[in-house]
């Protein structure tokens, strides 16, 4: 069977776009800057009523694989659609971009999940999520052969918000362990991390050898407002624990130490859509080549930094073109 450098888990979510402005967010009565789920009817109000945004494949996981293909990695995803007009635009996106899914979607049941994304002036987004067919991943769609083939298993915290998506998970943690490839997961966003708190420890403890958060959902893991504090008590946890701090770069720990990377600008930051998603492409396509963390950070950082630099959360430039040409400047 083909190897894999990298095999993603998680929800299969087709973005839609809009610029907008505070007013906006205040009058709809959005919570700002973090991802709210939603029902199928308020999705398709939003989908009516609003003018034309900008449709893209997206989810969080489901990005980093594109990343990671665009790198010139080799990477699969296992996620759920429905056999309809957007689950077809989402499963011909993700191939075409390198990467092979190969989930079977359903036919019957909730239509294939959207986000609607409101980006404000400052570049943070504002999540709407109706999670659709995601919520039926199941067990049945994980495949052991593919995790056995797969070096690194990324798992998507978003994904633990359904039952049998989260035992879907479990198994694909326990059949990676097995085979001695590794484990790496997301936390994904501050609310998740909230609800799930003592069971998330539990997953960390257990399979997770790379751990990803912003500093939010850090510290809302730790419960302290101290990062450093955070950062010390989740690299106990596991191997590796990676820190996202938007314009202030990121911080890596290990047992033996920490790692700074600086952000990379590239032009104006647009859109923060899918930042933390590119960061995680680059920092484990570089763990799967086996460069230090240092170098992996690096990547990591010019990746996120072409994320930013425009709408959307899909690169629009080949990224291993771009960083044999940054590190070598």
């Amino acid at each position: 069977m083909q190897q894999f450098d990298l095999l993603g888990i998680g929800n299969a979510v087709v973005d839609v776009l809009y610029e907008t402005d505070e007013e906006f967010i205040k009058n709809n009565q959005l919570e700002k800057g973090i991802m709210t789920l939603i029902d199928e009817e308020k999705a398709e109000k939003f989908y009516s009523s609003l003018k034309q945004g900008i449709e893209v494949s997206g989810g969080s996981v489901a990005n980093t694989t594109v990343g990671f293909a665009s790198l010139s990695g080799k990477p699969a995803f296992i996620g759920k659609v429905k056999d309809d007009k957007l689950g077809k635009t989402f499963s011909q996106s993700l191939t075409s971009a390198g990467v092979l899914f190969k989930t079977e979607p359903i036919i019957n049941g909730p239509g294939t999940a959207r986000s609607f994304i409101f980006v404000t002036p400052d570049a943070h987004r504002t999540m709407n999520t109706y999670i659709g067919a995601c919520s039926l991943l199941s067990p049945k769609d994980i495949d052991d052969q593919i995790i056995k083939n797969s070096k690194i298993i990324f798992l998507e915290g978003y994904v633990w918000e359904e039952n049998l998506a989260k035992e879907s998970l479990v198994k694909a943690a326990e059949i990676a362990r097995k085979a001695n490839n590794k484990v790496a997961l997301t936390l994904s966003d501050p609310f998740c991390v909230k609800k799930h708190r003592s069971e998330f420890e539990e997953l960390i403890k257990k399979h997770i050898d790379i751990l990803f958060a912003n500093e939010f959902e850090a510290k809302e893991l730790c419960q302290t407002q101290d990062l450093e504090e955070s950062a010390k008590e989740i690299s106990n946890m596991t191997e590796i624990a990676v820190v996202t701090r938007s314009e202030k770069g990121a911080k890596i720990y290990n047992a033996k130490e920490t790692i700074e990377i600086k952000a990379k600008v590239f032009n104006a930051v647009k859109d923060t859509t899918g930042a933390g998603d590119l960061f995680a492409a680059g920092f484990l396509y570089g763990l799967s080549k086996k460069f230090s963390i240092l170098k992996s950070g690096n990547i990591a950082a010019i990746t996120a930094g072409e994320i930013i630099s425009h709408f959307g959360a899909r690169p629009e430039t080949n990224l291993s073109n771009l960083i044999q040409k940054e590190l070598t400047d």
